[in-house]
């Protein structure tokens, strides 16, 4: 059995879908603003006027990026579009999305979001066959895939590309007159779809990785893209099918922890009523005496009020963050992360000196960030600073699209939770327990991904590949 790339480029990013809006690139355009938190280096947009596709994309943030000149430039009615942040991987323009090709099925463009475990295989078999490649991502694969198909439709093209890949990967597909967006068999990463309405009863579709996209152009949302679906728009209508049977469901729970937007609705569930709960449930299962609870901006910050509201102690923004730096979890430089702390966060002295803190955190990775935290708050004043984690112990990385580091560097996986608590310099330390996640984000069918948490993968190749480097036995 091949390899998982485990040395490659791992993408958690934003990808958002157009069709039948005759400014359909603004709407994508406004929807990647929305999801500029998922990525925050790269962007691009791909436009089709039925007849053509138009791709601009460039390094840096949305706003910047596409200005109102470039804008113009892609017409038609159908758009995609992604914005990412590279790991690992190289951070060029190369890599950058949607990528977007002339082949024999015509031109056809292609992002997404997740990461195709078994990429370098079909890589490999490809470049043996005559394919050349331009980028290191994985996302590449599919359009050489699609070009190689020789089924005759394009929805025929796509599908036999996506029988042969392995792993996680939400699709938005953009041929001259069709869109398609496709989610892989297990689910694990998120597919909304909306629509809204024109003058005269005119239909647009929309597809986005977050709900909250939806919310900024006045979008319906209408449910999930299925695991193992694809769904398909042209001029003769919509069509829904499985290219694939279902898998059992493996959605990422980071999702719900960290990465998306509170405001969203991922996977069905509102992220904010999740966060809420996993902030109660942590309060039950490690109270404290305190005099007050701080979150850390901004992922903490709804946790930290449902802890607040459980254990009726007053909730303070103690931390105030300077929204015009990047998240340090997505930042590709160590020297960034390392220095980001200092330049994210700033404590409000008087709401912490002489106080007993509780400190509400939405993950401890490496936890050298977490330390500077509690530094930081003891050096603000505080007389104790309890640190409190909406999430189990992060012992496993993830090959599914989230950027965890190899399981040497989180330090969960090589330390107990007395280890962590002395490392991190805090006076108490408690994690939210599996049950207690599982709770908070209503699993009751066994329907999320927990790897990062227990090291049990829910595809073989992968758990084959962890069990070599050293992980936990499924």
């Amino acid at each position: 059995m091949a390899e998982a790339p485990f040395d490659k480029l791992h993408e958690e990013c934003g990808v958002v879908a157009v069709y039948g809006h005759p400014e359909a690139a603004n709407l994508c355009y406004l929807g990647l603003y929305a999801l500029q938190h998922r990525g925050q280096e790269s962007a691009g947009i791909s436009a089709s006027d039925g007849s053509r596709i138009v791709t601009y994309k460039s390094m840096g943030h949305v706003a910047d990026i596409f200005t109102p000149e470039r804008l113009l430039r892609l017409t038609g009615s159908m758009a995609i579009g992604h914005t990412r942040y590279s790991t690992t991987g190289d951070t060029v323009l190369l890599n950058a999305q949607p990528f977007s090709v002339a082949c024999n099925k015509g031109q056809i463009a292609v992002a997404h979001n997740g990461n195709i475990t078994n990429s370098q295989e079909l890589r490999g078999e490809l470049e043996r066959e005559g394919s050349i490649f331009q980028a290191s991502s994985d996302t590449e694969v599919i359009l050489h895939l699609v070009a190689k198909s020789r089924e005759r439709t394009m929805a025929g093209a796509l599908r036999e590309a996506l029988l042969q890949l392995e792993g996680a990967f939400s699709l938005v597909f953009l041929a001259n007159n069709r869109l398609i967006v496709a989610r892989d068999p297990y689910g694990f990463r998120p597919l909304a779809m909306g629509q809204m309405e024109l003058s005269g009863g005119h239909v647009v579709y929309v597809f986005a990785s977050e709900t909250c996209a939806f919310d900024l152009i006045g979008a319906v949302y209408l449910n999930d893209v299925e695991p193992g679906e694809m769904v398909a728009i042209g001029p003769e209508g919509m069509t829904r099918e499985y290219f694939a049977p279902p898998r059992e469901r493996a959605q990422c729970v980071f999702e719900q922890v960290y990465f998306a937007r509170p405001d969203s609705i991922v996977f069905g569930v509102s992220v904010q009523a999740s966060r809420e709960r996993m902030g109660r449930a942590l309060a039950r299962e490690h109270p404290v005496e305190a005099d007050i609870v701080v979150p850390v901006p901004d992922s903490g910050v709804t946790a930290a009020l449902g802890y607040s509201a459980e254990s009726g102690i007053p909730f303070r923004h103690g931390l105030i963050r300077n929204h015009y730096v990047g998240r340090t979890f997505i930042e590709p430089s160590q020297a960034i992360r390392d220095f980001g702390v200092k330049l994210k966060l700033n404590p409000v002295r008087h709401l912490l000196e002489g106080k007993r803190v509780i400190l509400v955190d939405d993950s401890i990775v490496r936890g050298t960030t977490s330390r500077k935290l509690v530094r930081m708050v003891r050096g603000a004043g505080a007389r104790e600073v309890h640190l409190r984690i909406s999430c189990p112990p992060t012992i496993s990385p993830c090959f599914y699209g989230v950027d965890t580091p190899t399981r040497k560097e989180l330090i969960a996986a090589n330390n107990t939770v007395e280890e962590i608590r002395r490392f991190v310099e805090a006076d108490s330390l408690g994690y939210l327990s599996l049950a207690g996640l599982r709770a908070a984000v209503g699993d009751e069918r066994h329907e999320y991904c927990y790897a990062c948490y227990t090291g049990n993968y829910p595809t073989e190749l992968v758990n084959i590949e962890a069990l070599m480097q050293g992980g936990k036995k499924p």
